[in-house]
């Protein structure tokens, strides 16, 4: 955090400042003169935290000093968005008149009438083929919920430095100023022409499921919703990983997945789609069956398709004996009871975020694995491990879709970045910061996507 002080210098003395900060849990390390009179002076003074609540502490404490008057208050994190996050360049610079004839007019007047003339040009001769829309309604925001459009922009900004930093894509982040799922629907699809792929972000269940539903019947380019299918890619790649290390193979588990909203439901079907042949799925109102109608029309497609033995009850009933725990709910609802009712060697996925549904600590001496949402632990099941590398291929190869096959390849993907040698109970999953990943996960999506013939281009190194 960085503080702007006003200091009376007749009142007070700056050493009595330095301990006053001190004492609320701050670490001066920095004090940049900004004005200096005979009475007055003006600084800027950095201060590291060991966690954000020390920040209103220090404020309050500087506030109650005599001779201080607190100008400002800011931190690494908001000057960082000062003005946002992204920009757009030109690729050429307009030099003179005749750059400017061709860029614009009346020169660009000839590649418009070639798109005219054959459409597929555009992903040629417009920014099509390598510009992804990353779109948010705002509607359900990390873990802060529905805090609208405005307050969504700077994650989608984010989430548009990742393509680019990781996969040298272009995404635009857009966030819409509305809810109803018709308008967000149509609002898509009038904007789709310039884009070659659509991510979407944050968009609450269940009106997630038939927005990416609707919009991959409705549009010919690639719909991913990263709040399902890319959770669901990493936790794959994770548990591939975790299965090696307690010698299991994936039809011979019993899996147990807390927490049926969007991300759930997407974990479960990959792990369906990989081999999984007993998934049960547990929400507030106990385990999910096939003998019981839901009002919520997904809840229904989950009971025809899991829990083949239509195992009832709540959360610590139906985990007993169960080989692995995928917790994508909320903080608290496991307990070290349930993990020890599991199979010998448990492993245990709980990725509520920011707090997991266990702590890792409470477990690590009976869980063969733990992994979590969290950064701060080992094992993150972290969205962008996948997304990137995954729209690279879709982009690379003018995918009309993203299927099943091209996500279980991006999953086998990213654990394959792990060797045998590497792997063990603390190393599931590869960094974020891993340099491979994007270009492994690239190369298998286009490699499934041509094999499943939804690939419309052919890459040069594929021919």
């Amino acid at each position: 955090m960085i503080l702007r002080l006003e200091i009376d210098t007749k009142q007070i003395r700056f050493s009595d400042i330095v301990s006053a900060i001190a004492d609320e849990g701050g670490d001066l390390v920095a004090i940049d003169v900004i004005q200096t009179k005979q009475e007055l002076s003006i600084r800027d003074l950095t201060i590291n935290v060991a966690d954000t609540l020390y920040t209103a502490k220090i404020v309050e404490k500087v506030k109650q000093l005599s001779g201080v008057s607190l100008v400002n208050v800011s931190d690494r994190t908001f000057l960082l968005h000062l003005g946002g996050k992204i920009e757009t360049k030109l690729k050429v610079p307009i030099q003179n008149r005749d750059d400017l004839s061709r860029v614009y007019t009346p020169d660009v007047a000839r590649v418009c009438m070639a798109i005219h003339e054959e459409q597929r040009k555009a992903y040629s001769l417009t920014i099509k083929r390598n510009t992804v829309a990353v779109i948010s309604d705002g509607s359900a925001v990390l873990g802060l919920g529905n805090i609208g459009p405005y307050a969504a922009m700077p994650v989608m900004e984010g989430k548009a430095m990742l393509f680019k930093q990781l996969a040298d894509v272009d995404a635009f982040p857009i966030c819409l100023d509305t809810q109803d799922t018709e308008e967000i629907i149509r609002t898509i699809k009038s904007i789709a022409p310039a884009f070659g792929g659509i991510n979407l972000e944050d968009i609450s269940s269940p009106r997630c499921f038939e927005i990416e539903e609707r919009l991959k019947q409705e549009l010919d380019i690639p719909v991913f919703h990263d709040d399902q299918h890319g959770t669901a890619v990493v936790l794959y790649a994770g548990l591939i990983s975790a299965l090696k290390l307690v010698g299991k193979s994936i039809d011979s588990i019993k899996v147990v997945v807390c927490g049926i909203g969007a991300a759930g439901i997407a974990c479960s079907k990959i792990l369906l789609a990989a081999g999984v042949k007993e998934l049960i799925g547990v929400d507030r109102e106990g385990a999910i069956v096939s003998d019981r109608t839901y009002d919520n029309p997904m809840w229904n497609w989950y009971a025809e398709n899991s829990n083949p033995n239509k195992v009832a009850g709540s959360l610590r009933e139906v985990i007993a004996g169960a080989d692995v725990f995928i917790g994508v709910s909320a903080a608290g609802l496991l307990k070290r009871q349930d993990v020890m009712s599991m199979a010998e060697n448990p492993i245990v996925f709980a990725m509520a975020n920011p707090n997991p549904e266990i702590s890792p600590e409470e477990i690590e001496d009976i869980a063969a694995v733990v992994a979590t949402g969290r950064s701060d632990y080992p094992n993150q099941i972290n969205n962008v491990l996948c997304f990137p590398g995954m729209f690279r291929g879709a982009l690379d190869c003018r995918a009309e879709t993203i299927n099943e096959e091209m996500k279980l390849a991006a999953a086998e993907a990213i654990a394959s970045v792990i060797s045998d040698d590497e792997r063990n109970k603390l190393y599931i999953i590869p960094s974020v910061f891993n340099q491979k990943i994007s270009k492994l996960i690239r190369d298998k999506v286009v490699e499934a996507a041509i094999r499943t013939g939804v690939a419309r281009r052919i890459p040069r190194e594929y021919r």
